[in-house]
């Protein structure tokens, strides 16, 4: 998959965020945090799951999303975010 057909989405990029931040979480908690549904979820996170960029832990029924931080992508896309959001930050600041 292309770059920008991953950074198409900005659900994924908000799940990126999200896992940057608390580290850990399941679907439905992603999804109530992203205010969509499951599928929707579940659906993005296939996306960025098959680009190596999440890992997946199961226990039993429990579906938990994590960054995966061996991922060359991932390093990418986590200085990317940081990076923007700090400029983000100077120009309001400004």
């Amino acid at each position: 998959m292309k770059v920008e057909d991953v950074f198409s989405s900005r659900l994924r990029i908000k799940i990126l965020k999200i896992l940057m931040q608390v580290g850990e979480l399941n679907v439905s908690e992603i999804a109530r945090r992203l205010r969509v549904n499951y599928k929707t979820t579940d659906k993005h996170l296939g996306v960025l799951e098959d680009e190596n960029m999440v890992k997946l832990k199961k226990f039993g029924r429990i579906r938990l999303y994590r960054l995966n931080e061996s991922s060359p992508k991932t390093r990418a896309a986590q200085n990317l975010i940081r990076v923007w959001e700090h400029a983000n930050m100077q120009q309001t600041n400004n």
